[in-house]
């Protein structure tokens, strides 16, 4: 056991954990007030039922021994309930049940990031009913393809160890996955009434801005984490994340200067996390100057492709399809053309004399779980919608989701006293 890697995956997954109330806060202040506790309410449930799910069947199923060797799901029955997670492995160089801590977070957010496409408009009883089926059908088997590595007597997925491809720490499995599922419940849901008419301004920037400040704190352990030990490979992907994540910044900003007039705090913070998720894949594959272009690239590339909605007429709230897919496969690609060998995972790309070939794998990898994702849960959206319903009445919708689902404000900004104070009793003569 080698107890300074457990220690960076204990504060790694601590870290990751921090991303939960950052993704909440990040998507809470860009909604209208009378939609922040809902927007936050969907992000913690999601996580909640995420981790009860891990538990009972979800970390066997992405980890497990794929059944059939076929590469496409672990089996569900070897670590049903976590059994013999807890155990101390004398072999194992950091302990099996903090492993599956860190990853149950990563399942969580990846359902939690759909959310911010679908916000003011859908029933939170549906919202739950998906993330649950969603994860079982969708993230659970994409996260085998992508992170089960083979082993002694293990078969893992197809994308990592068949093909080949390269994502570090879940550009596919996550963003690829979260932005490919939100563009197919928004097709599925519709538009929020009055959308592109003024009404879908955020409610609070500075707290998007907290919320994108925690979030790229958490990426720390996200992506550094992956590398699963304490080690050069995680220095240099701590690096190479904050690094991207600056220059995508600078390249979302000057987007908005060049097309609009003016950088905004909101780009700013979209910004980041557009890096963030861009890096996410190729941390471990660029140097640090291929982290500075592609931070630059995927920021100015999720920059425009925001604007896409209005061109296609979807109404994606927070802007998931843009930055997580769009930012998702970006960063995948750009493995193929930027990756070098100096880098923890060791291949040259495109650039570097490696050929087409790592490029082919990435295009695969990401156009693969792209197209299974959108199709699944496509047909998820559509049988919850006919069966228990997904939208919100209109009137639920106008009037502001918190208070109908929820019986909650955010901001109590006419509260009164129920007692008037007694008055101060004149002064003598």
């Amino acid at each position: 056991m080698d107890t300074g890697s457990t220690a960076w995956m204990l504060a790694s997954t601590a870290l990751v954990c921090l991303m939960v109330p950052g993704l909440a806060l990040f998507y809470g202040g860009m909604v209208a007030a009378k939609s922040v506790l809902n927007m936050i309410m969907m992000t913690f449930g999601a996580v909640a039922l995420v981790g009860c799910i891990w538990v009972v069947y979800g970390y066997s199923a992405s980890f497990g021994d794929s059944m059939g060797g076929a590469g496409i799901l672990g089996d569900v029955t070897e670590f049903f309930g976590l059994s013999g997670v807890i155990k101390d492995d004398p072999k194992a160089t950091i302990p099996l049940s903090v492993f599956a801590a860190f990853q149950a977070l990563f399942a969580a957010l990846t359902a939690a990031l759909i959310c911010g496409a679908i916000s003011d408009r859908i029933k939170f009883g549906a919202w739950m009913a998906f993330t649950g089926i969603w994860v079982t059908l969708v993230y659970l088997p994409v996260a085998h393809w992508v992170f089960a590595f083979d082993g002694d007597d293990v078969v893992g997925g197809w994308i990592v160890n068949e093909l080949g491809a390269i994502d570090f720490a879940g550009g596919t499995a996550v963003h690829i996955n979260a932005g490919a599922a939100a563009l197919a419940m928004i097709l599925v849901l519709g538009k929020r009434i009055g959308w592109q008419k003024g009404t879908e301004r955020p409610h609070n920037v500075p707290l998007v801005m907290l919320g994108a400040g925690l979030l790229w704190f958490g990426w720390f352990g996200f992506n550094g984490g992956s590398a699963l030990t304490s080690s050069n490979a995680a220095s240099v992907v701590v690096l190479n994340t904050f690094t991207a994540t600056c220059s995508a910044m600078l390249g979302w900003l000057l987007v908005e200067k060049l097309r609009d007039g003016h950088p905004t705090s909101l780009g700013a913070a979209s910004g980041a996390i557009a890096g963030l998720v861009a890096i996410t894949p190729s941390c471990g594959a660029v140097s640090p100057l291929g982290a500075l272009a592609l931070g630059a690239i995927g920021g100015a590339v999720c920059a425009l492709a925001v604007g896409l909605k209005y061109k296609f007429g979807y109404d994606d709230s927070l802007d998931v399809v843009g930055i997580h897919l769009v930012g998702g496969m970006t960063g995948t690609l750009l493995v193929g053309i930027l990756a070098t060998s100096d880098a923890p995972n060791g291949v040259d790309g495109l650039l570097y004399g490696g050929g087409l070939s790592l490029l082919g794998k990435q295009a695969v990898g990401a156009f693969a779980v792209l197209a299974y994702s959108f199709a699944v849960t496509w047909l998820i959206a559509k049988a919850l919608d006919k069966t228990m319903g997904l939208r919100v009445r209109p009137e639920v919708e106008q009037e502001g989701v918190d208070v109908h689902l929820h019986a909650e404000n955010a901001y109590d900004l006419t509260h009164s006293p129920t007692t008037t104070p007694t008055p101060e009793p004149a002064a003598a003569g």
